[in-house]
C-alpha cells in the first residue's frame, strides 16, 4: 500500500494553532504547532477505530500509512515564519526583492506562479542543506 500524503493547512491566531486537512474532515488545535498536529493525528486514530468497530469503509491509508505535510500560500508562510525568516534572508535565497515579500505578506500583491515556485525551491534547497549539517 502506498503512503498517503495528507496536506494540512495551518492557521495561527491569538497564540493558538489550528491545523485542518485539505478536505476539512480532520482538524486539531493546540498551543503549539506540535500540539495541534498531535490532536489532528489523535482525531484520525479515533476515526479509524470507530470505522473499524462500526464496520464502515474508510481509506485504509489512514490506519498509520500516511504522512502529514504543511500547505501554505505565500502570504501565510511569510506571516507564520515572521521573526524566524526575514524578508532580507528570503531575498538572498530567492533573488526576489524584500519589498516584494513585504507586499506579499501584507496582502498588497500576490506572487505569480513562477515566483511561488522560486520561493518553494529556495526553501527546499535551504532545508536540504540544513539537514546535511553536522555540528562539531
Amino acid at each position: 500500500m502506498d503512503m498517503k500524503i495528507l496536506l494540512i493547512e495551518i492557521n495561527r491566531t491569538a497564540g493558538k494553532y489550528t491545523v485542518t486537512t485539505e478536505d476539512n474532515f480532520f482538524f486539531g488545535q493546540g498551543d503549539s504547532l506540535e500540539h495541534a498536529r498531535k490532536a489532528l493525528e489523535k482525531q484520525i486514530r479515533l476515526f479509524v477505530r470507530s470505522a473499524k468497530r462500526e464496520g464502515f469503509s474508510y481509506d485504509k491509508n489512514l490506519d498509520g500509512n500516511y504522512e502529514l505535510r504543511y500547505k501554505f500560500d505565500v502570504r501565510r508562510l511569510l506571516l507564520f515564519y515572521e521573526g524566524i525568516i526575514s524578508h532580507t534572508a528570503l531575498e538572498r535565497l530567492t533573488g526576489i526583492n524584500k519589498k516584494q515579500f513585504w507586499s506579499y505578506a501584507n496582502g498588497h500583491s500576490r506572487p505569480r506562479l513562477a515566483q511561488v515556485e522560486k520561493i518553494e525551491n529556495a526553501l527546499h534547497k535551504l532545508g536540504e542543506e540544513l539537514i546535511n549539517i553536522s555540528l562539531i
